[in-house]
């Protein structure tokens, strides 16, 4: 029996789930949440994850959600994506660095600017916001110089976290053509075998609400 992962592509933290479960080889399958049409905020769905979002992890009777939770989930069970045993510490302090510094702003960033109905986008947040996710990218950069990965030689849930907001399309404040060692790292997690887009690795786009 596969692993199920409820998730939508719209989601950076789904995919963060799903990328670390494709990139370790887990056998799973989406369970869409229609997050839009609010399905998140159902009685229902709080007997799935009380916390109210996605993703969530089932696999039979254990069910877990937050995506570093499940990353490290992935990790515990196959090995993979934790890097060298010395270096498990700077895998989870980049892990929590995206989830307050990177994912939350500029998840937050891109609903405001993109999935609000324009009159309702405020612009003094939306130009706060893009402020500090410019400090953001000038610490990852800065850090990527002469490095290929986040930590180590390989890539880690350090780079699934890190990397996951990054590829969506949507304008939010970031062009990786004005990053160029963030650019070239995520060329290279583009190269890694299993690598998919958000959008081709779950369902859900913002097309299908056009």
């Amino acid at each position: 029996m596969s692993v199920k992962l409820h998730c939508f592509g719209e989601s950076g933290n789904s995919y963060k789930a799903a990328l670390a479960l494709e990139l370790a080889g887990v056998a799973w399958e989406p369970v869409f949440v229609d997050f839009f049409g609010g399905q998140a905020r159902t009685p229902e769905w709080r007997d799935v994850n009380p916390m109210g979002e996605a993703p969530v992890l089932v696999d039979g009777d254990f069910r877990l959600s937050q995506s570093g939770a499940i990353q490290q989930w992935v990790t515990d069970r196959t090995g993979k994506l934790g890097g060298a045993p010395e270096d498990r510490y700077e895998v989870l302090r980049w892990v929590l660095w995206d989830n307050h510094k990177l994912s939350s702003q500029a998840g937050m960033t891109r609903f405001l600017m993109n999935f609000l109905p324009a009159e309702k986008r405020p612009q003094p947040v939306i130009g706060f916001m893009q402020g500090r996710l410019k400090a953001t990218y000038e610490v990852l950069d800065a850090h990527l110089q002469g490095r290929d990965w986040i930590v180590g030689g390989g890539v880690t849930n350090a780079d699934v976290s890190c990397c996951a907001y990054l590829f969506y399309p949507e304008p939010f404040g970031f062009a990786r053509a004005d990053w160029g060692n963030i650019d070239r790292w995520l060329g290279n997690v583009e190269s890694l075998p299993g690598w998919k887009h958000p959008y081709d690795l779950m369902p859900g786009r913002p097309s299908d609400r056009a």
